[in-house]
């Protein structure tokens, strides 16, 4: 029935699509024509490069002009690359590690900071666990170091911004793509704009994936559509609404135990059960009915005064069941399983306006930045205990899955939070060659709730307010060279990403605090051609990790240190040659005690895509990761688990068999490569996929 709905909807897609100018566009509109008006302004790309950045700057600025580290990946990229999740995104992009999300949500570690709520729309927090869709998206931004400046709380070590397509007016366009991969999933898609009169349009992109995995039992499906009007209300003010629905069905999957080596060692991933599920089939589950309406109005008040104004509900409800290796495989090659029951759901209401003013005093010009925000954000969240029959020690070589069962809840708590914001910043072009960027943000953060537990049965509490600066200053010895250095602090309430609980201790605590240094410099080449480097040092104080022992709790473990140097280049190298490259090195561990490292934070990461156009109608593509072994979890003793080093290689094959039809293959681990992909903690890790294939089909019409 889910099946079908999703095809209906797609078959909607199509029948709707009317004839179009075949060379208005790449498909799903990245780099449209240059004559193609977009009522709604989100920002310039060009292949691999973007030029500027302004949903997650809230200024039209270019990056060049941004004085911290600055990381997109445009649609160009994102299509060569055939990536459908942000995980595919991310692996690609060094300094960022991709974490497994316990197998039901996007987690990510940026500069060492782990988080599951650093995820922004367009500029808006969109901080609920689940897996995000890249079917809609102009281009992913990831930003390095704390902003609280633009987003508030959290972003310790960076946050994900992904950048919606938007109406474009003056033509109509079709896309539709379908492809199928190796393990036998599929999926089909389409992207449908038509104007509506002179001075609005629509934007219609909807999806339907069947998923399907190399890991035994581990499937589902995900549909999603997306309708976005867009009108010119006047020739200085703009409105925007979007809707999106997303249904999301999958078979949650936490990867396979360590193992102990040599006494004393680090533990390791267990080998030779690349295939096998420790969870259990029919039990594990994860469900998502999300609905995310947008409305956005920007306007020009004066001549060098404009507004902008963002109005998100976001509607969420999930399910997760699980069961998981909860320890170590044994010499006897057996491991202990837990299982939990997770039903979620949140109600989210944000809203955030801008005034960009641009004036001089005297030598000066000023791009002033003067915003406030609201949010209100309802959560209600249970977990459910497990019973098993006969009992939970499941046997590697001979596996015999246990039947569950759940008790009463161990939580079951309501919470809401409610947040405002105001900010200020100034950039300041100081004569031809320096520009100085000054900020500073208040936010007060107020969670109120309840646990309803019978034997805890509490009412919790707590209120922050913080004040959270930003300075930098860049020096332009040319006008596509800079230099920068920059300061920024951020801040993370003790009721962490979630709010889902807040214990008598953490009510007493101050918020986990953030600052990061950075030097760097950025050079554009060429308008389509850039490269970047920066060094920089993140302190965290007041901080908190999972506990290895029961990864359910939270420990404080103090102060830590990330310091790192990151290179970058991207853009087009030949007329027929794009590449995107980096390299990041980062070493991060508990201040005054080196022997305490941090998790998920490999010292050495490479990335390198590029696709070669051999003539105007076939092309190549070649990309290459590297990552060196990271710990699994903080290392707090001698056997944490170590995730081995691994490289990884993907290729891809473009042929256009006409203007309108484009056929694509790509490959992804092209030599088989044997290694572990990511982890959730010591005993949940994911082993990479085998080599695998995807053939893509796209038409324009």
């Amino acid at each position: 029935m889910k099946i079908q709905a999703g095809i209906s909807a797609l078959a909607l897609c199509f029948a709707l699509a009317t004839p179009a100018q075949a060379d208005a566009f790449d498909e799903y509109g990245a780099d449209q024509c240059e004559n193609c008006r977009t009522i709604i302004v989100t920002g310039a790309s060009t292949g691999y490069v973007a030029q500027d950045i302004v949903t997650a700057t809230k200024t039209d600025t270019p990056i060049l002009d941004v004085p911290q580290t600055i990381h997109v990946v445009t649609r160009a990229q994102i299509d060569d690359q055939a990536q459908y999740s942000l995980g595919d995104v991310l692996r690609y992009v060094p300094g960022a590690t991709v974490g497994q999300g316990e197998g039901n949500r996007d987690q990510i570690t940026l500069r060492g900071q782990n988080t599951t709520a650093d995820f922004f729309l367009d500029g808006v927090r969109d901080d609920v666990q689940y897996y995000r869709g890249l079917y809609n998206v102009e281009r992913v931004e990831i930003l390095k170091g704390p902003y609280a400046l633009i987003f508030g709380r959290g972003g310790g070590g960076g946050i994900i911004n992904r950048v919606q397509k938007t109406p474009v007016a003056d033509e109509s366009f079709g896309a539709a793509r379908a492809s199928i991969n190796s393990f036998g999933g599929w999926d089909l898609s389409a992207d449908l704009n038509a104007p509506l009169g002179s001075r609005a349009a629509v934007r219609l992109n909807a999806t339907y994936e069947a998923l399907e995995s190399d890991r035994a039992h581990v499937d589902g499906e995900r549909y999603a559509w997306n309708p976005y009007v867009a009108v010119d209300l006047s020739d200085d003010w703009k409105l925007g609404l979007s809707y999106e629905y997303v249904h999301d069905d999958r078979v949650p999957d936490r990867g396979v135990p360590s193992i102990a080596t040599a006494a004393g060692q680090p533990n390791i991933p267990v080998r030779g059960y690349d295939r096998l599920f420790f969870g259990i089939p029919g039990l594990n589950r994860t469900t998502l009915e999300a609905h995310i309406a947008k409305l956005r109005l920007d306007g020009q008040l004066a001549e060098n005064l404009k507004f902008t104004s963002t109005l998100l509900y976001g509607d969420y409800d999930k399910l997760y069941v699980n069961a998981f290796a909860n320890g170590a495989a044994t010499a006897a090659n057996t491991v202990v399983l837990d299982a939990y029951s997770d039903p979620t759901t949140r109600e989210n209401m944000i809203a955030q306006a801008n005034l960009i003013w641009d004036v001089a005093t005297g030598a000066l010009e000023h791009k002033l930045l003067f915003g406030i925000e609201y949010g209100d954000q309802k959560t209600h969240n249970m977990r459910f205990n497990r019973v098993f029959t006969p009992g939970n020690v499941f046997s590697l070589t001979n596996p015999v899955y246990p039947l569950v069962g759940f008790t009463t809840p161990s939580r079951n708590t309501v919470s809401d939070v409610a947040f405002f914001s105001a900010y200020a910043q100034d950039q300041i072009g100081i004569g031809a060659h320096f520009d100085m960027v000054i900020g500073v943000r208040y936010d007060h953060f107020r969670i109120n709730g309840t646990d309803f537990i019978p034997a805890i049965d509490r009412d919790f509490a707590r209120s922050d307010a913080k004040v959270s600066p930003r300075f930098g200053l860049i020096w332009k010895p040319q006008e596509n060279v800079s230099v920068y250095s920059s300061y920024s602090r951020s801040f993370l309430p003790r009721s962490g990403d979630q709010f889902v609980s807040l214990t008598t201790t953490q009510e007493n605590l101050a918020p986990e605090k953030f600052t990061n240094y950075e030097l760097g410099a950025k050079w554009d080449i060429r308008p389509n051609l850039n490269v970047t480097a920066a060094l920089f040092q993140l302190d965290r104080s007041n901080a908190t990790t999972p506990d290895p022992a029961n990864p359910l709790t939270s420990i404080n473990i103090g102060k830590t240190r990330t310091k790192g140097v990151e290179l970058a280049l991207a853009g087009r190298v030949l007329p027929d040659w794009q590449l995107s490259v980096g390299y990041t090195w980062q070493d991060g561990a508990l201040r005054g005690n080196d022997s305490v490292r941090l998790a998920q934070l490999p010292r050495h990461q490479f990335s390198l895509w590029n696709r070669y156009d051999v003539n105007d109608a076939l092309g190549v593509g070649l990309g290459l990761i590297h990552q060196s072994s990271q710990f699994a979890a903080i290392r707090t003793s001698a056997t944490t688990t170590r995730l081995p080093s691994y490289t990884r290689v993907d290729a891809a094959l473009f042929y256009d068999v006409s203007e309108k039809v484009q056929l694509q293959a790509n490959v992804e681990n092209l030599f088989d490569t044997d290694y572990f992909a990511d982890a959730h903690n010591n005993n949940n890790i994911t082993p990479g996929a085998p080599i695998n294939g995807r053939v893509t089909v796209r038409v324009k019409f």
